[in-house]
């Protein structure tokens, strides 16, 4: 022990040096472990959020893969109520022609290798429900035909679809009533697994023996329109999993689930004991928010028996009752233990830098406290500058460190003198700017008063007075200045979306009979082509209001020798309104159309247009989830495609209306 103490004081003469060399260690200690925790908690933040976004990656994925096979046997159904063998036989096979029946069956069965892998059911049924012919298709690619029988007329997406004499496709629950007589009852029973953290109560009573099944219905109409049978197709998910294992691996996601109500139907998630985990059903918290409050869940979330970083969609019926869940997810094991792994890596690291440390800070604290007496003026000047003197200096007269710590020092004070500067001038910049900004913001009033007083004057002189030209040079010029602040001011103005439901035919109407006030040029007719079946859609009325009337009065500016301006509306794509505005001018050159809604650009000459308005209609289109498209020909006009979607997602629709100025935007 003596010997530890007599090696420690030799190493370390002075008290000083002990406390450098610990004060050193200390320090970097401390730094190295600020360091180290903003690193790894920056690292743990960028892992998580890259999580994250796989799993969102994940489930956007999973929801492409279900559409297709939604769009799949859609086109399947609606190919069959077309198929001319159906529409030709289908009379006599409800009088129980055996010939007209088997040519039926054989469409049917033409239809089988067209298919993907899975469970499908494929039938003809007459108007009243009744099925007429039938198969099967198994995942393994035999099929089998349906005996004739089972009334499917009372399932709700066949009754609407015979009310509306319209093709639905939609995931539906097929209830075990329906699936009984086709021999499909079995495969859809799926017993009920006690499962920890789940509801005592399943959400959906029917869950077990019921189906859960991608349908679509498709109306078969004789040659005078009338309805003579129904096409009906569907790909059943329980016990078929086809569909989650070709998500898994074609887009490389970690795990699919399928669920009826709470009920896991398809999966490839696995028990403990290896087997799917088909009859567990979801953990209660999760089935609150997507179930009952039918919102996304995101986040981590117990599954069977460990905990995953999961996506749940809910899953809509034809009439938008949510019956089920599309879930994606990862596992979040393998994600703590790559956190894991790297905190450990990370902290070795630091102790072996603290111990290097500690080693290198003895010789340095050494080669410090040797020459200490020579700083004494340094320690002066030191005072000095504590006191707000910044011109102190020290004389340079040591060597080796002593002079270069002097001339550090002196450096060190320069450094500080100039930041002080270069604080002021900024300081000023600082004041200059927030008066300019005060000077623009009141700009407006004296320009309003010019107005004001030229009008005035503009008014009182006669027509003859030579100096009435120069007054209304004075007000056009006055008015051009106001236009521009206003259209810079609402351009720089965040704006939001006040969504509410909108009839965009009566926007559109609303403009043309009022275009007079706002387009004064020479008489265009407008010509409107309005689909009276358009549905209300989701919008701020006001900003689409702006929209619709800035793209008219570009039209109508654009045949300055006249034209005919055609507005035309129709619905869109799925769940989407297109609006088109078609103008018979001038075109749009080809090296023009991809500059049309960048800020400040414009093609009318100067004083004429800001450059604004179109960039402001792309900016609210695009608040409202929509897209603007353009077609020119030059000579031949222009075209200006909206397409708006009917319903806006939640975060978009504001909490307060917008301010909009809708004035005076022409781009």
């Amino acid at each position: 022990m003596h010997a530890v103490i007599r090696f420690f004081k030799n190493l370390y003469p002075a008290p000083f040096h002990a406390a450098l060399v610990i004060s050193f260690t200390l320090v970097a200690a401390f730094a190295f472990g600020i360091g180290i925790w903003v690193i790894s908690y920056t690292i743990n933040s960028y892992l998580s959020e890259a999580m994250d976004e796989r799993v969102a990656r994940d489930i956007r994925l999973a929801k492409t893969f279900y559409s297709t096979r939604l769009d799949e046997i859609s086109g399947l159904a609606g190919q069959l109520a077309l198929a001319p063998a159906v529409i030709e036989n289908i009379t006599a096979a409800r009088h129980g022609n055996e010939s007209a029946l088997q040519t039926m069956r054989a469409e049917l069965s033409s239809r089988i290798p067209g298919l993907l892998s899975g469970n499908h059911f494929i039938a003809i049924l007459d108007a009243e429900g009744k099925i007429l012919t039938g198969c099967q298709a198994e995942t393994g690619g035999t099929w089998s035909p349906v005996s004739a029988g089972g009334n499917w007329a009372n399932l709700p997406i066949v009754r609407q679809s015979l009310l509306e004499r319209n093709q639905i496709a939609a995931t539906e629950v097929i209830p075990v009533e329906f699936l009984e007589p086709v021999g499909l009852a079995e495969q859809a029973r799926i017993p009920l697994i006690d499962t920890p953290k789940a509801s005592p109560i399943p959400f959906d009573p029917r869950e077990g023996t019921a189906a859960l099944a991608l349908v679509s219905v498709a109306p078969i109409l004789d040659a005078e329109g009338q309805t003579i049978g129904i096409a009906m197709a569907f790909h059943m998910f329980n016990n078929d999993f086809t569909l989650v294992d070709q998500i898994k691996t074609a887009a490389q996601v970690d795990s699919v689930t399928i669920f009826l109500g709470d009920l896991r139907v398809s999966t490839n998630i696995m028990t403990a004991a290896g087997e799917r985990a088909i009859g567990t059903r979801l953990a209660e918290t999760v089935g609150q928010v997507v179930l009952r409050d039918g919102r996304e869940y995101v986040g981590p979330a117990f599954v069977i028996n460990e905990n995953y970083i999961t996506r749940y969609e809910p899953i809509r019926d034809h009439t938008g009752q949510v019956v089920g869940i599309l879930y994606a997810g990862a596992r979040q094991a393998l994600f703590l233990r790559l956190l894991t792994t790297f905190n450990q890596r990370i902290a070795l690291v630091a102790a072996a830098t603290i111990l290097m440390t500690f080693l290198l800070a003895s010789p340095v604290a050494r080669a410090i406290t040797r020459p200490l007496k020579e700083l004494r003026e340094l320690v002066q000047a030191s005072q000095l500058v504590t006191q707000g003197d910044l011109t102190a200096r020290v004389s340079v007269r040591a060597g080796g460190e002593v002079g270069q710590l002097e001339n550090s020092f002196n450096t060190m004070l320069d450094t500080l003198q100039a930041t002080q500067d270069q604080l002021l001038h900024k300081e000023k910049l600082a004041s200059l700017g927030q008066l300019a900004a005060g000077v623009a913001h009141e700009l407006n009033n004296p320009l309003g008063t010019i107005l004001l007083y030229s009008e005035s004057m503009t008014n009182e002189c006669a027509e003859d007075d030579p100096r009435r030209a120069d007054l209304k040079m004075i007000v056009n010029e006055t008015k051009r200045c106001k236009r521009i602040v206003a259209d810079l001011l609402n351009f720089a103005r965040h704006q939001q979306v006040m969504a509410q439901p909108t009839d965009v035919n009566e926007i559109l109407r609303e403009i043309s009979e009022l275009s007079p006030r706002y387009i004064k040029t020479v008489n265009i007719p407008i010509v409107t082509e309005l689909d009276p079946r358009l549905p209300l859609i989701e919008a701020d009325a006001a900003q689409l209001r702006q929209v619709f009337r800035n793209l008219m009065i570009n039209a109508v500016e654009a045949m300055p020798e006249g034209g005919s301006l055609t507005v035309r509306t129709r619905p869109g794509p799925r769940g989407m309104i297109t609006v088109e505005i078609q103008d018979t001018g001038a075109g749009i050159p080809p090296e023009n159309l991809a500059k049309l809604f960048t800020p400040f650009f414009t093609t009318k000459p100067v004083g004429k247009g800001t450059g604004l308005g179109l960039a402001i209609s792309y900016g609210i289109i695009k608040m409202h989830r929509g897209q603007v498209n353009v077609q020119s020909q030059v000579g031949k006009g222009a075209t200006f495609t909206v397409t708006l979607p009917i319903q806006l997602p939640a975060p978009e629709i504001a909490a307060a209306p917008s301010q909009n100025n809708t004035e005076g935007l022409i781009g």
